[in-house]
């Protein structure tokens, strides 16, 4: 068995504090703000969007709200063309 699958054995999650991978200003981030500045912000955003009718607004306001669309291809309105070949004799 190779032991360098799913890492050796070794955990990845950071549970030493001085680990690099473990970023350190995260919680004091998320101590900064509240719900309340959230609703404010997203608020502002919809009144950009619909009020002033900002596009860049719009698509921010929507992605965090509905979420990102997903690349469709519309494959409806291709032919494949028919040949008979019975006609070509």
């Amino acid at each position: 068995m190779d032991n360098r699958k799913n890492n050796g054995g070794h955990s990845t999650k950071a549970t030493r504090p001085d680990d690099k991978r473990k970023n350190k200003f995260k919680e004091i981030i998320n101590e900064s703000f509240n719900n309340e500045d959230i609703i404010q912000v997203l608020t502002m955003l919809k009144i950009k969007a619909i009020g002033d009718q900002d596009v860049s607004a719009a698509k921010l306001f929507l992605e965090y709200t509905v979420g990102k669309p997903d690349q469709t291809i519309d494959v409806e309105g291709v032919t494949i063309p028919v040949i008979d070949m019975t006609k070509w004799t």
